[in-house]
């Protein structure tokens, strides 16, 4: 096999490890691109392919990782990691941990470690690294890496995100969700709701956004309700998918540009956490996006109009 066909082989791996690092698709798939420049320029070829192709793509993603703390500390109102609507990578011996660590609430929660201490934990916990590989990615000796993943356990368990086990159970309260959106239903919506639910939203200064997270069923209940029937009015569609492996939603301009996107954590048969990410920086590669403040004034004059 040559270096392009071993390279190709191992790019949904490889992409998979650097956006679980990084929260965001864009650096995921330059770090990717930078690691197949420097394994192109090689001149020996590896005895592992996979060991040396992931330990380079940890290394490119922990620098970028670096630098990303600074932006991301100056970053209008909340941070979300980018959408992910399908992970490239699969392997049916690690399904679970994959899917949980590709969540937002996960990927939220990894922004609490150290860039080594992340590191450790995707490699070790989520693709299963031996720690000999891992203290070769990070530049750390084995016993280090030991330290670093029972440290990143400790602040994960802390806050582990649990989930509906059930795939199709999250799914029907996910349609009974956007069916009561569609009607503007506040009962609905708040019935589906958990009592302490929260809405954050994350336009990054670029995009219409809340002013704060909305907490409480009640008051998101009655925000969500009043936003989209008069979004449907400006003839705002949606497209129910999963995003970043939980149920979600993209939202459309009349166009079919992107205009947001929704995603929903659930819990014991209620929705806990609503995250709408519409910042465009961050929807641009799921392809063309809407101007969201047209839209905001669009929907603002017809409120009026009413």
């Amino acid at each position: 096999m040559g270096k392009v066909e071993e390279f190709e082989e191992l790019r949904p791996l490889l992409f998979s490890i650097a956006y679980r690092i990084l929260g965001s698709v864009g650096e995921a798939e330059d770090a990717v691109q930078e690691t197949w420049l420097r394994y192109d320029a090689s001149r020996t070829r590896p005895v592992s392919a996979k060991a040396f192709l992931s330990a380079t793509v940890t290394r490119i993603a922990i620098d970028v990782l670096r630098s990303a703390r600074v932006r991301r500390e100056k970053y209008v109102g909340p941070w979300l990691p980018e959408p992910l609507l399908d992970d490239p990578y699969e392997d049916p011996a690690r399904a679970a941990e994959l899917a949980d660590s590709v969540s937002m609430a996960a990927l939220l929660l990894l922004e609490r470690l150290s860039p080594l201490e992340r590191s450790v934990f995707v490699l070790r916990e989520v693709f299963a690294f031996g720690f000999a590989e891992i203290a070769a990615a990070v530049g750390r000796s084995e016993a280090a890496c030991r330290q670093l993943l029972v440290r990143a356990r400790r602040h994960m368990h802390e806050g582990r995100p649990r989930f509906e086990a059930d795939r199709q159970e999250r799914q029907d309260l996910a349609r009974r969700f956007f069916e009561a959106l569609t009607q503007g239903d506040v009962d609905g919506l708040q019935n589906l709701l958990s009592a302490d639910a929260q809405l954050i939203g994350d336009g990054g200064g670029k995009a219409p956004q809340l002013a704060r997270a909305v907490t409480g069923a009640e008051n998101v209940a009655r925000l969500l309700a009043t936003v989209y029937p008069l979004m449907a009015r400006i003839d705002i569609t949606f497209e129910p998918h999963e995003v970043n492996g939980q149920p979600g939603a993209l939202f459309r301009d009349r166009d079919g540009k992107i205009l947001h996107i929704l995603a929903l954590d659930t819990l014991d048969g209620q929705i806990q956490t609503i995250r709408a990410v519409i910042n465009p920086d961050k929807l641009s590669h799921l392809g063309p996006v809407a101007d969201a403040w047209a839209v905001d004034q669009e929907a603002k004059q017809t409120r009026r109009t009413r």
